[in-house]
């Protein structure tokens, strides 16, 4: 049995060797001076301005928290789509019943405003 994974640790092992030799042996033979303008953050090739410990705006964590709620819908209607023969009416009915509590979330956060942005 170890044999049959010996190939696959084998890649990992050497795939490992090859990214901390390469961090390595790049920091063995790299030069190393240091200067105010190496050490300057970089955004783009525009000078920074203020601070990169700003506050952002909480509307941001809630579209993304709604985002990746509704995405998930598409990780369990995948599956669904696959076995959609073998589930028959059973998979439909549970599918459409899915789809239906998703929608009623959909309408309530549409309606508390958290989908506006101002």
């Amino acid at each position: 049995m170890l044999g049959t994974y010996l190939p696959i640790m084998l890649l990992i092992l050497v795939a490992l060797a090859f990214g901390l030799g390469s961090v390595v042996f790049s920091s063995l033979i790299g030069q190393k001076k240091f200067s105010k303008v190496k050490m300057a953050p970089y955004e783009c090739g525009c000078e920074p301005i203020g601070t990169a410990r700003e506050r952002f705006p909480i509307k941001f964590y809630l579209i993304a928290m709604l985002f990746i709620l509704f995405d998930i819908e598409a990780v369990f209607l995948y599956p669904w789509a696959v076995l959609y023969k073998k589930l028959g009416l059973f998979g439909l009915v549970e599918m459409g019943l899915f789809v239906v509590i998703l929608f009623v979330g959909y309408i309530y956060v549409w309606k508390k405003g958290a989908l506006e942005w101002e």
